[in-house]
């Protein structure tokens, strides 16, 4: 079991600087012989937990995917028991919160490879059914909890993230100041929230 652990460490501080030099120098750029050189490291220890760099590029999609659980399931987002809990979780999925766990450049250069890789194509593609999954749940919650009368949940929620994942691709572009960043997320939410039959109060 502890060797396991160990193993476990390994590999994710191996992702890590692999983010970090993706980050630096593009995922494009990045290389197992580089990420030896962050680490101060061997290339044939890395290849001992990563045998080529589209396993690192499946371990990179995972720690995206496990960073962004963390931010969505957090216990910030509370349990969803009131009209102002919803608006609040989902006004938390567009925010920049999403900045501070993981770098835009580099996921969007993962996003281009499921064009290109078919493996990761499928990993990618369950990162983003579990991420439905956690919105899903928190609407099946307020269901539950009285606050929204929607039978079509499922409907809801893919609406909801194709609003997230198109907001935030143009947010990153357009991205002249504070005050209009806001004023985008606002127009985003409303159109969320209005999706949503709330219970009256």
């Amino acid at each position: 079991m502890g060797r396991k652990n160990m193993s476990d460490q390994r590999r994710k501080e191996i992702i890590k600087s692999f983010y970090s030099v993706a980050k630096k120098i593009g995922l494009e750029n990045a290389s197992i012989a580089k990420v030896g050189d962050e680490m101060g490291i061997s290339n044939g220890l890395i290849m001992h937990y990563f045998k080529t760099k589209d396993d690192l590029l499946i371990g990179l999609n995972e720690y995206i995917l496990e960073r962004h659980l963390n931010m969505v399931s957090s216990k910030e987002s509370g349990v969803i028991d009131s009209k102002e809990e919803l608006h609040n979780f989902i006004t938390t999925l567009f925010s920049r919160k999403w900045n501070r766990y993981f770098d835009d450049g580099v996921f969007y250069s993962c996003y281009a490879l499921v064009y290109r890789k078919p493996a990761f194509n499928a990993s990618f593609k369950r990162y983003l059914e579990l991420l439905h999954e956690v919105l899903k749940d928190k609407l099946i919650e307020a269901h539950t909890n009285g606050v929204i009368k929607n039978n079509n949940i499922d409907e809801v929620t893919e609406v909801i993230f194709a609003l997230i994942d198109g907001g935030y691709y143009y947010l990153g572009l357009f991205n002249e100041s504070e005050e209009a960043y806001k004023k985008q997320v606002d127009i985003y939410v409303s159109y969320a929230v209005n999706l949503l039959d709330f219970n009256p109060s």
